[in-house]
């Protein structure tokens, strides 16, 4: 199986902690980028021939923001070009402000049986210096209306570890999530990224950066509360209902290949890594120079054990030792880091498989950076 990531670099403005790639100046040449998208889709077909399409993802930037012909035509030219399972999930990311029940239907009718919606908080400060362009309003009624719309596939992304955000403001935020009806949450730590507006924050003090133990009390009752609610904790940043996981990033985090279509979008084929320029003019001229502009490498042993290590800890199914010890052999130093984190609690072993504890899930990437190969 395999899955295709079309990336959308529109926005109709920037958030403060937002370092993904996106213009929000796209209006000029928006029917010329999304023909660029189309052409590299005809171009790279080859990349997945014969491979059947599990899932089809359109992130961004904001992919709500396309209209219906632009996302009937890269959708067609999928089908067209590619072995596309009857069953596919089509999952399209959505902002709360883009959502009314006439875009919900539009967005049916082109096949997308999955959405993404953005909210990211209920809280009307935090939302104001996220320059999140949607109200809490439009948060809490856009479920019931792409419901009503015939999508009940829908996901909802949060943000916790905010700055100066308290353990009873996040628990709030928490139940508010869940009294909205869905069957997927994907809830992100906040990361303070270099070059965004919240970087330039911290560091004149406009704004506290977060403690980790702050975020890890958060992280912890995150856990807690969707656990009772019957949610499934099958990756460190996601929490499904039974039989309602992200095939898409499962897809990821189990190593399938996939192509990334757009500028700055990623592919992967088992050995190779590839990743288009983020830039919106090189990119669009070098498809239509039919040289597209990319950069690639090929992943070392170490950095197959390694990434193999880092994403699978993150998940419910753990890492197979013996699958690691394939790529490398597990040396003495290993199995003596490993030991130690079994004796503090962080993972489990069951036969040839190891696990993350729900205490370990709070420090996943330490644990899988102490068991890298170097």
């Amino acid at each position: 199986m395999a899955g295709i990531y079309i990336h959308i670099p529109f926005c109709k403005q920037k958030c403060s902690y937002c370092d993904f790639h996106f213009s929000t100046t796209f209006h000029s040449y928006r029917e010329r980028m999304i023909q660029a998208m189309v052409n590299e889709l005809v171009v790279r077909k080859e990349t997945l021939s014969d491979t059947p399409i599990n899932t089809i993802y359109f992130g961004g930037g904001t992919p709500s923001l396309l209209n219906e012909n632009e996302l009937k035509t890269i959708i067609e030219t999928i089908y067209s070009h590619f072995l596309v399972n009857d069953s596919a999930e089509i999952t399209l990311e959505a902002n709360p402000d883009d959502i009314d029940a006439e875009k919900v239907e539009m967005w049916a009718r082109s096949g997308v049986n999955r959405l993404s919606i953005g909210l990211q908080s209920f809280n009307p400060s935090v939302m104001q210096w996220m320059n999140r362009a949607h109200t809490v309003e439009q948060s809490k009624t856009c479920i019931p209306i792409a419901q009503q719309g015939g999508i009940k596939n829908i996901s909802i992304d949060l943000i916790y570890g905010l700055p100066d955000l308290t353990i009873e403001e996040w628990e709030q935020e928490v139940d508010t999530a869940l009294q909205l009806g869905v069957q997927h949450i994907s809830a992100y730590c906040l990361t303070i990224e270099e070059k965004t507006t919240l970087a330039s924050w911290v560091k004149s003090k406009k704004i506290n950066a977060p403690s980790d133990e702050h975020q890890a009390l958060q992280f912890e009752l995150l856990q807690q509360k969707l656990k009772k609610a019957g949610f499934e904790h099958y990756e460190i940043s996601n929490f499904g209902l039974p039989n309602y996981y992200s095939k898409h990033n499962s897809s990821y985090w189990k190593g399938d290949a996939y192509l990334g279509i757009g500028p700055s979008a990623h592919s992967f084929d088992g050995k190779y890594r590839s990743w288009n320029i983020a830039n919106n003019t090189v990119y669009m001229k070098g498809i239509e120079a039919e040289e597209p502009a990319y950069d690639f490498e090929l992943l070392t042993l170490e950095n197959r054990f390694n990434e193999l290590l880092l994403v699978g800890l993150r998940t419910q199914w753990g890492v197979d030792l013996q699958q690691l010890s394939y790529i490398l052999p597990l040396s003495t130093e290993f199995h003596s880091t490993l030991t130690n984190f079994i004796l503090k609690g962080w993972i489990t072993q069951s036969e040839t498989r190891i696990r993350l504890t729900d205490e370990g899930k709070s420090w996943a990437d330490k644990i899988a950076e102490d068991l890298f190969v170097l």
